[in-house]
């Protein structure tokens, strides 16, 4: 016969063997996918209503950087451009009065050329006439005085086509010099063109650099830190604050290879935690599974601690209530 104390510690130890609490098939911790937001643009942060635990709304303006820099910059250029307009309106009118000009120096000239062509008639008519008359003096048909009028009229018409000539080329060169200016006018009227695209896109580079100086919040999430306040002067890329979306959050876990069986993406996956006054169980979705084996890191436990290689594991769990935070431990049971 057993003495009583014997039997007292095996009715112990049985009941605390039935109150033990099954093993984890795996342990893990929560995380979440955290953004850092940056300014776009650099300056003195005038604002930036921002708190840690503040839930913020995707597409909400947070804050912004002096853009009193940009803006001043913006009006020089969008001053620069209406210069450049203006140049160009006014070369439009000089291209007009050239060509103006050049059209009516080339009217004179060609009227020029049909006189030059009527008095070459008249001067073929007059030789015509000289000869003749000069046949008629050696006959002594002709006076001297016909003959010295006939030689005469032929010598003025020489002249005057002389001098048409003149005129002709002259007018000639006029139109060159004219045709010339209208072209250094058109490569002004391209420049300034150029000016007012360029001092365009540089205003409109300005402008997108203003829109860039105001924080806007790119996703839903709650604030998890912040790292600067109003008044501080900031660069792009320098951390404003953290944000991430613990309404839905990522449990990774670590499992040996004979566990793997029974773990596939889109399965179920029980994730409980000590949160609260007692242990509470939300359901989750496994998202994903390492294709590569890694030693156990540190701080994991596993059902088999002896397992030299462990796959890592995500699950996504619904968090609408807050009840998981980032960095808890928690219990994961995996389906059978």
């Amino acid at each position: 016969m057993r003495p009583s104390w014997v039997v007292l510690l095996m009715a112990s130890v049985a009941g605390v063997a039935c109150n033990r609490a099954p093993v984890p098939d795996a342990y893990g911790n929560v995380e979440a996918v955290e953004v850092v937001i940056s300014p776009e643009a650099a300056g003195q942060l005038t604002t930036l209503s921002v708190t840690e635990g503040q839930k913020l709304a995707a597409g909400a303006v947070v804050g912004e950087v002096d853009p009193t820099p940009l803006t001043l910059q913006r009006d020089q250029l969008a001053a620069q451009r209406e210069a450049a307009a203006s140049r160009v309106g006014e070369v439009d009118r000089q291209v007009e009065a050239l060509t103006a000009q050049r059209d009516a120096a080339q009217a004179q000239r060609e009227a020029a050329i049909a006189q030059r062509g009527a008095l070459q008639s008249q001067l073929e008519i007059a030789r015509r006439a000289h000869e003749r008359t000069r046949r008629l003096f050696a006959q002594q048909a002709a006076t001297a005085q016909q003959l010295d009028q006939a030689e005469r009229d032929d010598r003025v018409l020489q002249d005057q086509i002389k001098a048409q000539d003149q005129q002709i080329e002259a007018q000639g060169r006029q139109v060159a010099a004219q045709t010339a200016q209208m072209a250094a006018a058109r490569a002004q009227r391209q420049t300034a063109l150029t000016q007012v695209s360029s001092a365009a896109a540089q205003v409109a580079q300005v402008n997108d650099r203003i829109r860039r100086s105001t924080v806007t919040n790119p996703s839903a999430g709650t604030v998890l830190v912040t790292y600067a306040r109003a008044g501080e002067m900031v660069q792009p890329g320098q951390p404003l604050y953290k944000i991430a979306n613990l309404d839905e959050v990522d449990v990774r876990a670590y499992v040996t290879e004979p566990q793997l069986a029974s773990v596939r993406i889109g399965r179920q996956a029980r994730v409980t935690s000590d949160a609260g006054k007692s242990r509470q169980t939300l359901t989750g979705t496994v998202s994903w599974v390492s294709a590569q084996a890694e030693f156990t890191p540190t701080p994991i436990q596993t059902r088999d601690e002896r397992a030299d290689l462990v796959y890592a594991i995500k699950i996504r769990v619904p968090n609408k209530d807050g009840l998981l935070k980032i960095g808890m431990p928690v219990d994961v049971e995996l389906p059978q």
